[in-house]
């Protein structure tokens, strides 16, 4: 089965065009259910790779399947090829598991918008171009990817299009994730320079044999780290995320919690062997940009009260988490997290648009409350995803986190300290934001008007095809950690599962005193997470504690109104001074070389007559110089 991994993207592929030749005539709910068909079937074909892969040895379980040959020209060969191996099938695995759940999702949730086959034009696309990504064999085949999941999200933001803060939102994304390509573009110029060729397997391999100076390696994994934090909303670039949540809710779910915003984590871990051979440094600084974004978003998320906007940073702060990870050296650590997250994610997202859904588009937290009785298969998901994402054992998220936070210890004391407020704010804002919406006191009534309703409002549950996906992503979100459990070796599935593949970048802490004492830290990490717990409890619930929710954090520190106002002032005065400098000095060089050209050549000209007599005396007059000048040189 490993050579019909080419159909894995293909079927997505094919719902495209099908959905655009066809998409109109087949309406609501047609269109929506021929999507989730061929992604389901992406799904089902992934699941016979998976099976035939795991039916082979380790060394049996890597496989190319060149399509056709891309680019022929001179040394740069560049097939497009995909790459079926144990990371690549297990992202395909999760990104078209979870598709076909939001797909399904989205048949409910988009019921009744004009455009509705074209959303699902959108969403076929998207798989389809996150498939290239991580099954791409090489550098290009995965920028293709990587550029379509941009373009497609940039679609799917701005879906109600109508909305100035949709459209704006779209095109901030678009911008700001360009800034992260031209760092990819960098790795790629920088790894064919010095390999000659663009594929994994040879630029891993000579990284690993030590064929790649230490000095590029350092170039290209800190490009590819530039790259990762545009695509995967890392500080400087994560901005572009939270107003991400513009779109409709399944796109929340699909592109910024479950598949495209993981990229960056995939990308880091597919060159594991480079970062590995990079001066000791550069490791270090992706682990501190990682621990800082984790801090920041969770900072901002503790006084959010749209209840997309805190889900929004909670994504940046757990991939922070993950790309703490990376910089440690725990790339199954990061991985397993990027898995779990995508489970417990997905299903809060989704839960959210349920809620969003039952309150009539209503997203302020502050006019729900007491909901889970009203909405109770929605109530009872959303909080096994609340307890997942605060690290409560045995939900998936506490197995996840906890192991990223073991290697983070063995690796860096501070950063582990870091991560620890982290986890603890992680608990309470998650808390805060499960009590404001389920528990308390129901406040949508005192909002009867705005919600448009007549009489008495009341909330609603929503359809069974959009309750389906979040009993299956609870049960995920519980079983999850199953992959990789901390007991014993045997119960290391995952790390058995992707040593092939990390084995020469991951880490090694046996023997440390952070693995000799991984319960006690395990205890920690959970004490700390029942804190932030009942620390909310008490704030929002018992009402004992005062809310602090200061306006800056409110504002995200203020930190996206600072680059909107250096792009409307010094920035924009800025790139009109290099416009003016293009403009005059550039161009004005080019056409003053031009300008200097031509007038010689109109005083040229002038002695270009077309008449034999002016030729004949000019000859004379020359033949004369001459000898009068062979005169002078005689007497001289």
């Amino acid at each position: 089965m490993l050579h019909t991994v080419w159909l894995v993207p293909a079927l997505p592929l094919a719902g495209f065009l099908l959905l655009v030749l066809f998409g109109r005539r087949l309406a609501e709910p047609k269109a929506g259910w021929l999507a989730a068909t061929m992604c389901g079937s992406s799904f089902f074909v992934t699941v016979l790779v998976f099976l035939d892969m795991v039916s082979k040895t380790a060394e049996e379980r890597s496989h190319v399947v060149r399509v056709f040959s891309w680019i022929p020209v001179g040394s740069l060969q560049v097939d497009l090829a995909f790459l079926a191996d144990q990371l690549s099938i297990t992202m395909a695995l999760f990104i078209t598991g979870i598709g076909t759940l939001i797909h399904l999702y989205a048949i409910g949730y988009m019921h009744g918008d004009p455009k509705f086959s074209k959303f699902f034009i959108y969403l076929n696309l998207f798989v389809f171009s996150m498939l290239m990504l991580v099954l791409g064999e090489n550098l290009l085949v995965t920028f293709l990817g990587w550029e379509g999941v941009g373009t497609c999200s940039y679609f799917l933001i701005s879906f109600w299009h109508t909305r100035d803060s949709a459209a704006t939102a779209g095109k901030k994304a678009f911008v700001t994730n360009r800034v992260g390509d031209w760092g990819f573009m960098m790795a790629m110029f920088l790894a064919f320079g010095a390999v000659g060729t663009l594929s994994y397997g040879t630029i891993n391999s000579a990284a690993h044999g030590g064929s790649i100076s230490h000095v590029t390696a350092t170039a290209i994994a800190l490009m590819l780290f530039v790259g990762a934090c545009g695509k995967s909303a890392q500080l400087p670039l994560y901005l572009w995320l939270p107003d991400a949540m513009e779109g409709p809710t399944p796109v929340s779910a699909l592109i910024h919690a479950a598949t495209m915003v993981t990229a960056g984590v995939f990308l880091m871990t597919r060159m594991n062997p480079v970062i590995a051979e990079a001066y000791h440094w550069a490791p270090t600084i992706i682990a501190v940009v990682g621990a800082a974004t984790a801090l920041f978003a969770a900072t901002v998320a503790v006084a959010q009260n749209d209840i997309k906007k805190v889900l929004a940073y909670s994504t940046v702060s757990q991939l922070g988490y993950m790309f703490l990870a990376v910089g440690s050296g725990a790339y199954v650590a990061a991985i397993f997290h990027m898995i779990t997250h995508a489970f417990f994610k997905a299903l809060l997202f989704l839960g959210s648009g349920s809620v969003i859904h039952g309150m009539h588009h209503e997203q302020d937290m502050r006019k729900m409350g007491a909901l889970r009785v009203l909405m109770p298969v929605t109530g009872f998901t959303f909080i096994i995803g609340w307890l997942a994402i605060a690290g409560v054992p045995p939900f998936a998220g506490f197995w996840s986190k906890d192991e990223i936070l073991l290697y983070v210890f063995a690796n860096n004391r501070g950063l582990y300290v870091v991560g620890l407020v982290t986890a603890l704010l992680t608990a309470f804002y998650m808390t805060r934001q499960v009590i404001m919406v389920f528990f308390g006191e129901a406040k949508w009534n005192d909002h009867s008007e705005e919600h448009g309703a007549h009489g008495d409002f009341v909330p609603h549950e929503s359809p069974k095809i959009m309750l389906f996906p979040l009993v299956v992503l609870a049960v995920l979100s519980v079983g999850g950690g199953l992959l990789q459990l901390p007991f014993t070796k045997d119960l290391h599935f995952l790390e058995k599962w992707l040593e092939p593949i990390v084995e020469h970048g991951e880490a090694h802490i046996s023997g440390s005193w952070a693995y000799d004492n991984k319960y006690l830290l395990m205890l920690v990490a959970i004490v700390v997470a029942l804190g932030g717990i009942a620390l909310a409890v008490g704030v929002y619930g018992k009402k004992k504690l005062p809310a602090i929710e200061p306006q800056i954090l409110a504002n995200a520190w203020n930190y996206d109104k600072g680059v909107s106002a250096f792009m409307g002032g010094p920035g924009r005065q800025s790139f009109e001074g290099v416009a003016w400098a293009d403009a005059h000095v550039i161009d004005g060089a080019v056409r003053g070389t031009g300008s200097v050209v031509r007038q010689s050549s109109g005083l040229v000209r002038k002695i270009q007559s077309g008449y034999v007599r002016v030729y004949a005396a000019a000859i004379v007059i020359g033949v004369l110089a001459m000898l009068a000048w062979f005169m002078w040189r005689g007497v001289a």
